[in-house]
C-alpha cells in the first residue's frame, strides 16, 4: 500500500462508521489513526471489529471495556491491538468523562493492562512497553483523580497506576 493510500482508507473506515456525539473529536482521531484491519486480534481475527468496542468504551459503556478481554490481552499476557487500543484509551481519559462508573471502568482496564507480563519484543518497546508509555502521559489527570475523589475506586485505580509505573503517588 502506498502512503497516500493509508490516511484515505481511514478516512473511508471513518465515514462509514455513523458517528457518536458521545465520543470527542480527539478520540475518533485517534481510532482512525490505526490500521486496525492490519493488526491480528487476540481472538484470531483482524482487530477491526476492536474500532466498536473501543468508541464504545469511549461512549461511557462500562461493559464495552471488560469486552476487550480476549481480544486486547487475555489472561497474563497483552494480545498486538494492545498499544492501539491504549492509545483510544487514553485519548478517553484525556477528554475526561464526565461520569465516575466511567472514570472507574477506564483506569481499571489501563491498571489490567499495566498488570500483564510483559511480552519481551523489542519492537517499538514490545507491547507492554508501548502501553506504559501511554498510560504514563496520565500522570497528571491520575494525580488530579487522587486529589478530588480521596477514598473512591477512581482514586485507588489511579494510586495503584502511579505505584505500578514507579512514580510520585502526590
Amino acid at each position: 500500500m502506498r502512503g497516500s493510500e493509508k490516511p484515505q482508507r481511514a478516512l473511508r473506515r471513518q465515514s462509514a462508521v455513523p458517528r457518536s456525539p458521545l465520543v470527542p473529536d480527539s478520540v475518533e482521531a485517534e481510532i482512525a489513526r490505526h490500521d486496525w484491519e492490519a493488526i491480528e486480534c487476540g481472538c484470531g481475527r483482524s482487530a477491526g471489529h476492536l474500532e466498536a468496542m473501543v468508541r464504545d468504551a469511549a461512549e461511557g459503556h462500562p461493559a464495552a471495556f471488560r469486552a476487550l478481554e480476549g481480544h486486547v490481552f487475555f489472561v497474563e499476557n497483552l494480545k498486538p491491538p494492545a498499544p492501539a487500543a491504549c492509545a483510544v484509551l487514553m485519548a478517553a481519559w484525556f477528554a475526561r468523562p464526565p461520569r465516575r462508573a466511567t472514570r472507574e471502568e477506564l483506569l481499571r482496564t489501563l491498571l489490567e493492562l499495566l498488570c500483564m507480563r510483559d511480552d519481551g519484543g523489542t519492537h517499538e518497546a514490545g507491547l507492554y512497553g508501548q502501553c506504559a508509555a501511554f498510560i504514563r502521559t496520565g500522570t497528571d489527570g491520575f494525580r488530579h483523580e487522587l486529589a478530588t475523589a480521596p477514598g473512591s475506586g477512581t482514586a485507588e485505580y489511579a494510586k495503584a497506576i502511579l505505584e505500578i509505573l514507579g512514580l510520585p503517588v502526590v
